[in-house]
């Protein structure tokens, strides 16, 4: 049939029957909100650079880089302009305030970090730390910036 199906990639080692389900799992999901019949684990946003960073050091470059935007009470900003790829008017909406008020956070935020938000490299580095807060324990991967939600998994 031309039912929804998902691949995880790469041979199975003892062991990682787990591993293969949660990717087959979460390719599946994916595929079913893209409406695609197959769609590869490694191919899901972000797993590759989330996939090979160690926990520790990723969780200490997160919370050393965020530390200075949750103590201003800056991240949900930060964040919503990261996940707009750059887009004020996009992430004001998506907050539900004024685009004045954003670039005002903004503005403090490139201050207390030192660094420019309108750089790529600045924004690629707040997403990678965004994405491992996100992940509590384990195995760092992309959760994705969608506001839908979390996928669901039949």
């Amino acid at each position: 049939g031309t039912g929804t199906g998902s691949t995880g990639g790469g041979a199975l080692v003892p062991g990682a029957l787990a591993e293969a389900l949660r990717q087959a799992e979460e390719a599946l999901a994916a595929a079913a909100r893209a409406n695609v019949p197959v769609l590869h684990h490694a191919d899901l946003p972000g797993q590759g650079v989330l996939g090979v960073l160690d926990p520790g050091p990723a969780r200490a470059f997160a919370d050393a880089l965020l530390a200075p935007l949750r103590a201003g009470r800056l991240d949900d900003a930060v964040r919503a302009y990261v996940q707009a790829n750059g887009q004020g008017e996009t992430a004001a909406r998506a907050l539900g305030v004024h685009r004045h008020t954003l670039r005002s956070r903004l503005r403090k935020a490139a201050e207390v970090l030192g660094r420019d938000l309108d750089d790529p490299a600045v924004r690629a580095e707040l997403w990678v730390a965004f994405a491992v807060a996100a992940n509590e324990g384990g195995r760092i991967r992309h959760v994705g910036d969608s506001t839908a939600g979390p996928p669901e998994i039949a």
